[in-house]
């Protein structure tokens, strides 16, 4: 448990995880910085999403930061010259085309410069090794590494007392992160998870992020909040 007057950083995307680990965080006594990107991603509705979930979750302070990966392209999530999949369809590998280059490694290391900036020791981020959709930023060893790096690279790490990189929910089943998000009061009818949604924010409930949403919802047993143009 935290002292009351310790701070964390936690990225929050708007989708499901985040606002999970935000609810442990805060459940934790952490006070919350929430750290939100626009990277020129296709689905910027979740940006809105962050900033209720944010305040719901009783963050102390949320920033949105503008990030120029889109331009590099690489990805279904910012290029729109890919199209993103329906789930059924195959990725023609074990890394989708939704995989954004680096994102978790760029997004952790901005995390890190603002916690060491307030005095934050803590950085959460809502990666998962479960139901996810195979990408390697979302690994355990890719946890373990950047904190790693975190404790090399800063004033904070080789001087004081360093950082930890926190990832609750890294061995979860998404059933499991809805389970404990209920039972800590979030919202997750706040949260937005599609990858393709149309213009006024409804979920595809095509692509792969709304099929392992939809079906963690169904495994937990407990209602879906999210209004889909398609279901299964």
């Amino acid at each position: 448990m935290a002292d009351d007057i310790t701070k964390a950083v936690v990225l929050l995307s708007g989708g499901l995880d985040s606002a999970t680990v935000l609810a442990i965080a805060r459940g934790e006594g952490f006070q919350c910085y929430a750290l939100s990107f626009d990277y020129g991603q296709r689905h910027r509705v979740e940006l809105t999403a962050a900033k209720h979930v944010a305040e719901a979750g009783g963050a102390i302070e949320h920033r949105i930061l503008t990030l120029p990966i889109g331009e590099l392209g690489g990805s279904a999530l910012t290029d729109t010259s890919i199209d993103v999949p329906d789930a059924s369809e195959p990725s023609g590998g074990d890394i989708p085309v939704t995989y954004v280059p680096a994102r978790n490694t760029i997004f952790l290391s901005m995390a890190l410069g603002l916690a060491e900036i307030i005095g934050a020791r803590d950085i959460f981020i809502g990666a998962n090794a479960v139901d996810y959709s195979g990408y390697p930023d979302c690994r355990p060893e890719f946890i373990s590494a950047f904190e790693r790096l975190a404790n090399l690279a800063t004033r904070e790490g080789i001087e004081g007392d360093g950082f930890r990189i926190r990832a609750p929910l890294i061995e979860m089943s998404k059933a499991d992160i809805i389970r404990t998000g209920a039972g800590l009061g979030v919202d997750y009818s706040l949260t937005v998870s599609c990858y393709k949604p149309s213009s006024d924010g409804k979920a595809c409930g095509i692509c792969d992020s709304c099929r392992l949403r939809a079906r963690g919802f169904e495994m937990a047993n407990i209602s879906d909040p999210t209004a889909y143009q398609k279901t299964a």
